[in-house]
């Protein structure tokens, strides 16, 4: 559901009580949360259980399972209803909401509605956004400076994707799926890369180039922006910033693997589970920064996050160590455990760049051993476009198992489906499998699967769950 951004959007203690359809999300929980920590009266409704709704109901948010017209209570004038973009136009509490003439907004103006009075600095990107706002609040947090932030998954280092903290800073993950990024008007931001997704929004790749442009001119003009100049778009975009009229545009920093870079990253070293690297700022040696995060696109995204804390005027030293103690944030390349000699790994990456990024990781961690993938493609839009590319990119896996497309809010098309991904990956006939059924995949696995390998689930969808499956199975092996 697309719900218009109001031209003037309230400040959080202004929205009244406020309800959230879908609250169980990723981006709706943040809110929430940081909501219900400033002292807002907040419910909400989802129709599934998921990670984020735990630390909710400490905080005593009532959430209630289902969607039904009776779940906003007395919510009358001046009270308010944030709504997920999944939820359907039929959803029953938007249509109560409306009945009563209730104060409906969609995610980007609940979020929007959080950081008034903050400094905020926005991440964005089509890849890497999550890991780098992880980074960034890490980072801010070994520094003493207490941000808000809003995550689009569990910081490990907190157990949670949100909190409302006592300084000045916001650090936000700002999503260009919906155009959401385009409302946040910050401080800064940081653009990690810019490829081409969501055309099922943008329409076209000219189109959502062109958003991140716009959302370039968001930044305030004392502000600066972030670039990681060693993509093509990224380096694009700051290319489009810097031929401004002077003192129209915000300070471009770059940063990158490239010679001549603002913050240039140098001797790059992926070892195991860790990845280190050399930072040189402004011509001068800062140190070095070991990751406990494997892959070349982590030190890229820890190195975004290094250059907007440098510009925030936080020290080096501070940074590092909260970059250095970063173990990760949820469905990023996150551990699920170990069996039979088998490590098992579940990442978010559905697009062929991030498939590729974390292949390269996974390549790291197996050493010696194999890699072993399930990739579940997301969208049929996103298939029926980049099914060939996903299919290339799983080519540097050793084993690939391919699920059926993860529907989401989109309805199926039998055309498209994960055979398409699966017949695009260049690999041996008897190394790819397509299996529709997610209930065989995990067996499929395992009967692939040898000690010393990684296991390695890929998707934005439930193939998320294959991997503790994997785990039993492998268990019960051993024991048996």
């Amino acid at each position: 559901m697309r719900l218009p951004v109001p031209d003037e959007i309230l400040p959080a203690d202004r929205l009244g009580r406020v309800h959230f359809v879908g609250i169980g999300g990723a981006g709706l929980s943040a809110i929430a949360r940081i909501m219900a920590m400033s002292g807002v009266e907040v419910t909400g409704s989802d129709d599934a259980e998921t990670p984020f709704l735990p630390s909710l109901r400490e905080l005593g948010v009532t959430v209630h399972r289902g969607y039904a017209a009776e779940h906003l209570g007395d919510l009358g004038p001046g009270d308010s209803v944030v709504v997920t973009t999944a939820a359907r136009e039929d959803n029953p509490e938007v249509l109560e909401a409306r009945r009563r003439g209730l104060r409906l907004l969609p995610r980007s103006a609940g979020l929007a509605a959080t950081m008034a009075g903050r400094r905020v600095v926005a991440v964005a990107g089509t890849h890497g956004k999550t890991t780098t706002t992880s980074l960034l609040t890490c980072a801010l947090l070994a520094c003493d400076a207490d941000p808000t932030y809003a995550v689009g998954g569990l910081l490990s280092a907190t157990g949670r994707n949100a909190d409302a903290g006592a300084g000045p800073l916001f650090v936000a993950e700002a999503d260009e799926s919906d155009g959401a990024f385009l409302v946040y008007r910050p401080h800064a931001a940081i653009v990690t890369n810019v490829g081409a997704d969501h055309l099922d929004q943008w329409g076209t790749e000219t189109a959502y180039r062109q958003a991140f442009v716009d959302f370039a001119g968001t930044v305030d003009r004392d502000g600066f922006l972030v670039l990681c100049t060693d993509d093509d778009g990224a380096r694009a975009l700051a290319a489009q910033v810097a031929a401004r009229v002077a003192g129209d545009a915000p300070e471009v920093v770059t940063v990158g693997e490239r010679p001549g870079a603002d913050l240039e990253v140098r001797d790059v070293v992926l070892e195991g589970s860790t990845s280190g690297f050399t930072v040189v700022h402004d011509g001068r040696e800062l140190g070095r920064v070991t990751l406990r995060i494997p892959g070349r696109h982590y030190v890229l995204d820890a190195a975004c996050a290094l250059a907007a804390g440098l510009r925030l005027g936080l020290p080096f030293d501070g940074l590092r160590a909260g970059l250095e103690s970063f173990t990760g944030t949820g469905r990023r390349m996150e551990p699920k455990g170990e069996a039979a000699g088998v490590r098992v790994y579940d990442s978010y990456a559905h697009q062929p760049i991030e498939i590729a990024g974390d292949l390269e990781a996974a390549r790291s961690l197996a050493g010696d051993g194999r890699v072993v993938v399930a990739y579940q493609p997301h969208l049929v839009s996103r298939t029926r476009l980049f099914g060939a590319a996903m299919g290339e990119a799983l080519g540097a896996a050793d084993e690939v198992v391919v699920l059926d497309v993860h529907l989401a809010r989109e309805d199926a098309d039998p055309a498209v489906t994960g055979a398409l991904v699966a017949d695009a990956v260049p690999l041996p006939a008897e190394q790819v499998a397509f299996v529709p059924d997610q209930a065989d995949v995990a067996a499929e696995l395992v009967r692939r699967a040898r000690p010393g390998d990684v296991v390695l689930t890929l998707g934005a969808g439930s193939v998320t769950e294959v991997g503790p499956q994997v785990l039993a199975l492998l268990r019960d092996g051993e024991s048996g």
